[in-house]
């Protein structure tokens, strides 16, 4: 069990991690399954702030979750206010 769950939490930090041997080696686009798409995007991920959020509590995850739906909605009522006065 413990064995396990050490595999589990080191996943955690091989987001994007190449697989091991000569596939590993070749460009995205030429590993078998590759999908284009999404390896276009992943280009443009920040893999880092995964990382750096998963490395935080469940609770602390959704405290900041709870602050953005906050200040997004602040920012919804301060859009609707700018349009009703100007």
């Amino acid at each position: 069990m413990r064995k396990n769950a050490a595999a589990h939490a080191g996943a955690a930090g091989n987001i994007g991690a190449e697989p091991a041997g000569p596939a590993g080696n070749r460009p995205p686009s030429m590993r078998a399954g590759a999908d284009p798409v999404v390896e276009a995007y992943k280009r443009h991920v920040d893999r880092t702030l995964l990382r750096q959020n998963l490395r935080r509590s469940a609770t602390e995850r959704v405290e900041n979750l709870i602050a953005l739906q906050r200040l997004a909605v602040e920012a919804r009522r301060a859009g609707r206010a700018r349009e009703r006065d100007g």
